[in-house]
This record gives structure tokens, sequence and C-alpha cells, in this order.
């Protein structure tokens, strides 16, 4: 069961501005990946659904979260189907993020209260998540569509709240042009977990990296506690 609502899934995503994305097959890799960004100062945090018995390390990792990171929010990407979502939901993920949108998924989400966000390439396809109850989109793959494309949809859809994933770096001016553009928040993936870094267990350099992004994007976000 979710230890966090909707609503606090939400006000920690906007407040923040980053919600790091990852996905490592080992529990202890995982383990302090996630405990480095937890003393970065992030408290969302999306892992991703991507190799085989991924529901495995879910599990572990939601307890370990549990026990040694109590204010973090865990929750599971890469989700494109509701049997997926459900099981991620019994394994305690408070939110769940797809590439793509499945109306299935959300049925799932809305009956449990879950944040589902999910993944929209076009104007339409906004619409119609917002249609079956998705808060926030997700806008996929964001290097592909570019910050003009947030720009785009937020003139005549204005309400709508969007999350980039996809090419946001931790670079003041990369995440400058996202929220300018109307971005509410951004998912970042390998760039927040440099390969040099994770081969070398330099755990103090991505809190380091943490640290430094979230001073910089609390600088460009438009919500505030």
């Amino acid at each position: 069961m979710s230890k966090f609502n909707k609503l606090q899934v939400l006000k920690a995503m906007f407040s923040t501005g980053i919600i790091p994305v990852f996905y490592h097959a080992d529990m202890e890799v995982v383990k302090k990946a996630v405990k480095a960004c937890y003393e970065g100062g992030i408290r969302v945090f999306e892992f991703t659904n991507r190799g085989d018995f991924a529901h495995e390390t879910f599990s572990g990792l939601s307890k370990f979260v549990h026990t040694e990171c109590p204010q973090l929010i865990l929750g599971a990407g890469s989700v494109v189907d509701a049997p997926t979502a459900s099981l991620y939901i019994q394994l305690g993920a408070s939110f769940i993020v797809g590439p793509l949108f499945n109306p299935d998924i959300a049925k799932v989400a809305n009956r449990r209260l879950i944040l589902y966000v999910p993944g929209c390439g076009s104007v339409s396809e906004v619409g119609v998540a917002q249609e079956a109850g998705c808060d926030l989109c997700k806008l996929f793959p964001g290097d592909v569509l570019g910050a003009a494309f947030v720009k785009a949809i937020k003139a005549p859809m204005p309400w709508s709240m969007l999350m980039v994933t996809g090419g946001v770096k931790p670079e003041e001016a990369n995440l400058k042009a996202w929220f300018d553009a109307g971005a509410d928040c951004v998912g970042m993936g390998s760039n927040l977990f440099p390969k040099e870094a994770l081969e070398a267990g330099a755990w103090e350099q991505i809190t380091a990296l943490c640290k430094n992004t979230l001073d910089s994007t609390k600088k460009l976000i438009k919500y505030h506690e």
C-alpha cells in the first residue's frame, strides 16, 4: 500500500522539481543510489521496470526506503500495462509512470487514488490522458519534442501540469529552458547518475550532483511551499 497520497506526491514533485529515474539489476547498487539521492535532498524517486525480476528488486527497495529514507516517495516507471501497474502498487509504489498512455492503467490507478503519469507525445494525447483523470502528464522523449513543445501546449491548455523526461541535464541552462517553457517538474536519468561514478561507487559525487541540481532548480520552479 502507498505510504503517500496523490496530493503529497504532486506537492513533492512540484516543490523540488526533480525526479531521479533509475534502474539497476543489483539491489545493493539501487539502495546506494537511492540513499545518495536522499542525502542530496531528493524526496521523489522513480525506479524503472526495465529488467528481469525488476519487481522483486522494487519490493526490497520499498522496504529499505520505508526504514532508511522515510520521507522519500518511491514510484515505479516504464510501466505499460495495467497488471504491471497493479503489481507495483501492491508492492508500495506511490506513483506510476509510463512511456505511453494506457487507459487501463488510469483505471487501476484511479481506483486506488494513485498518481498515474503517462507518457505523451502530442497535444491530443495529453488531452485524452487528462480526460482519463491523469493530473500530471509526462512529455516524452523530451530531447526529441523540445522545450518549444512544452510552451506550445501551455498556450491553449494553461491548466496542464507537465513533467519532461528524456534529455534533461543537471545544468542550470538546460533546466532553465524547460522550466521557462512551462514544465512543472523534470525526470532525470543517466545524466544524474554518471556511468563512471556508478562504476567507481562514488556515491558522494551523486549526492553532490543532486544537491547542486536542486539548488539550481529551486531558483527556476514556479511552485513554492
